[in-house]
């Protein structure tokens, strides 16, 4: 199994960390006991290229493909790897147009008619890349889907997928990793039980965490 293969992996060179006892702490403030981190596995030959095979085979899945697009800034290396790979041409959506000179949201040439792959590294809440698929919409192209490396599998993330019209799919995912995570002693049935109330309600478990640092 693909998601099996790469959550092993993805622990192997620690772009995944679990952290149930000592929580990270994500850019939004919010305490996790996992970070992702999926820029690591361009610093190792044998599994990007692993990776970026899994990409292509999961991208001929999506139908007819003429370009890829990458979602900045993490999801664009994985993009271009896999642009590479199908011999197709490659753009990338910036988070916000850049301030000067052409002022591009969009970096790389698009005629407007394609039919589009996003690639994405990470699929949070999924706000990012849906994001990039309505700028590349706004340019005339057809989405094909978003294909990601990672999810930690939030329904809130399902729902704007949903809502969206947009087909996703990713080559790994969070029940994936806490079952390799078991397998390879890396987490005890206590962290389990931790990873997987999190899951339920990253904000409120969050909270109670800081919560209890108060006292």
């Amino acid at each position: 199994m693909i998601a099996s293969q790469v959550a092993q992996q993805l622990l192997q060179i620690k772009a995944i960390k679990l952290s149930p006892q000592n929580p990270f702490t994500w850019a939004s403030g919010l305490r996790s006991p996992i970070y992702c981190d999926n820029r690591i596995l361009l610093s190792y030959p044998t599994y990007r290229n692993n990776i970026k095979g899994f990409l292509k085979e999961k991208a001929n899945q999506f139908g007819t493909i003429t370009a890829i697009a990458g979602v900045a800034t993490a999801g664009i290396a994985h993009g271009a790897l896999l642009a590479d790979a199908m011999n197709l041409p490659f753009v990338y959506v910036r988070s916000k147009a850049k301030g000067h000179g052409r002022q591009n949201l969009i970096e790389g040439e698009l005629r407007g008619n394609e039919r589009i792959l996003v690639v994405e590294d990470l699929i949070s809440t999924g706000g990012s890349c849906l994001k990039a698929v309505e700028a590349l919409e706004t340019h005339g192209c057809t989405i094909a889907g978003v294909l990601a490396i990672f999810t930690y599998g939030f329904d809130k993330a399902k729902q704007a997928f949903q809502e969206a019209d947009c087909r996703f799919d990713t080559l790994s995912n969070y029940d994936a990793l806490l079952e390799e995570a078991v397998q390879a002693n890396y987490i005890n049935e206590q962290d389990l039980a931790t990873l997987q109330e999190w899951r339920k309600d990253p904000k409120a478990w969050s909270g109670q965490f800081q919560a209890n640092e108060l006292y």
